[in-house]
């Protein structure tokens, strides 16, 4: 059994693979799971960069000291913009792939990279006005973008028996690229100082072009992944595309709002504790590192428990972690401050891996009979609650904006998080655990 790739198609360039059947134990053991697992590991290195530089800013923040002249509520803004973009380009990304082939936006999508590096190079240094700073800050959610291609990209190659694994591996491959910059951040603040945060730039240039490099040598292209016509439009009709978008709001929205916000919070809420930007990112990395290592454990727990039981309990754990967090906001203990937030950050990361189980779940239940349309519908909805779901960072950082500007510590926002999380385990229970006619089997 072999697999046909067009060396040089009619549609485009690029290495095209025709045949490609995963479900087949055969055809999986023969072939496919060597060619899955080279583009497996080539989209977490791309996804990983950018990550990487859709996190800048939350790094950048620290870096602008007295000199700059912004306060806690403008910086603020500066990690809510990249979070914004990053969400809003989710969906196209997402159809990118159909539309290119996962291999040629895997090469585009990393070059893309390049440009809000630079521009970022360009501007940062004492005297440039805020607003500059701001449609900078914005263009690097370029970075926010590649998850959802690639996300759409790996779904492809493998069976549904594997999605929950190697979804969860590759988003936790590429949400480490959030502790990642922020260490090195650390590094350059604890060596060279607050002064020079071009030499973060200095770092990630070569790395842009390695990942694309690296894409072209090792990737290909699906050709029956070429064929999802208007699957956002049929998509969107269904209602468990809402549902999994809400539920994604609140275990992805929360990874990356805290991520970004985390090391401003330290900073506003324990000013004596953190009154240098190093302190704050002595700590900063912590909790996107461990929620990022996690998240394929997530995915793990969904694929042998199911994902909707590992949502539902995730969502009651995370809001035992608001709870913690507030009650150490307001008893100003920054040990407990830190282990609620902790606590956040890794069930966050494993129900981002439970969540993105459970859409290809979803409709291969819907359309046992008909594994393209379920794949096609699958792929859409992970560019859908993906997009909504990191638009929820946006959401926790302008919450911990509005808390602090009006009650000066974040407690407001942490009661918001609170009741979020008792929203989604709550639907969570009576959509898809509750036994009722209709309800999905396998969810």
């Amino acid at each position: 059994m072999t697999i046909a790739v067009e060396e040089a198609p009619a549609r485009g360039s690029g290495r095209w693979i025709d045949d490609w059947r995963p479900e087949e134990t055969g055809f999986w053991e023969q072939a496919g799971a060597k060619i899955a697992r080279r583009n497996l590991i080539v989209s977490i290195l791309s996804e990983h960069i950018g990550f990487s530089i859709w996190s800048l800013w939350s790094v950048f923040v620290l870096f602008l000291g007295p000199k700059y002249g912004f306060d806690a509520a403008q910086k603020f803004l500066l990690t809510s913009a990249p979070t914004l973009l990053g969400a809003v380009l989710r969906l196209p990304y997402t159809f990118a792939v159909a539309t290119f082939g996962g291999r040629n936006w895997t090469i585009f999508s990393a070059l893309m990279l390049l440009v809000p590096t630079v521009a970022a190079g360009i501007v940062l240094e004492p005297g440039v006005s805020f607003t500059t700073l701001l449609v900078v800050a914005s263009i690097a959610g370029v970075g926010g973008g590649n998850f959802a291609s690639s996300m759409a990209n790996i779904n492809a190659f493998y069976p549904q028996r594997l999605k929950g694994w190697a979804l969860g591996v590759n988003a936790g491959g590429g949400n480490i690229g959030v502790p990642a910059v922020q260490l090195v951040g650390l590094l350059v603040l604890a060596t060279a100082g607050a002064a020079h945060p071009r030499l973060i730039i200095l770092i990630y240039l070569p790395l842009i072009v390695v990942a694309a490099v690296l894409a072209a040598l090792y990737m290909d292209n699906l050709r029956h992944a070429s064929n999802d016509k208007h699957a956002m439009r049929d998509v969107i009709k269904d209602r468990h595309a809402w549902i999994m978008s809400l539920l994604y709001i609140g275990t992805f929205g929360s990874f990356i709002g805290f991520g970004f916000a985390f090391g401003q919070v330290l900073q506003v809420q324990f000013k004596a504790e953190f009154d240098t930007p190093v302190k704050a990112a002595y700590l900063t990395f912590i909790g996107p590192l461990l929620g990022s290592l996690i998240r394929p454990v997530g995915g793990l727990l969904a694929d042998r428990y199911g994902g909707a039981r590992i949502t539902f309990w995730n969502f009651v754990a995370m809001a035992v972690g608001a709870t913690t967090v507030l009650v150490a906001s307001q008893q100003h203990s920054l040990p407990l401050f830190l282990t609620g937030f902790v606590f956040l950050f890794i069930f966050s990361g494993i129900g981002n891996g439970s969540t993105y189980k459970m859409i290809p779940a979803i409709f291969k239940a819907k359309y046992a009979d008909n594994e393209n349309e379920a794949r096609r519908l699958a792929t859409a909805l992970i560019g859908v609650a993906g997009a909504v779901g990191a638009a929820g960072g946006v959401l926790v950082n302008l919450a911990f904006r509005e808390s602090f500007l009006t009650y000066k510590t974040g407690d407001g926002a942490y009661v918001a998080f609170l009741a979020f999380y008792a929203v989604c385990f709550v639907v969570t229970w009576v959509v898809y655990m509750r036994t009722r006619p209709g309800r999905l089997a396998g969810v």
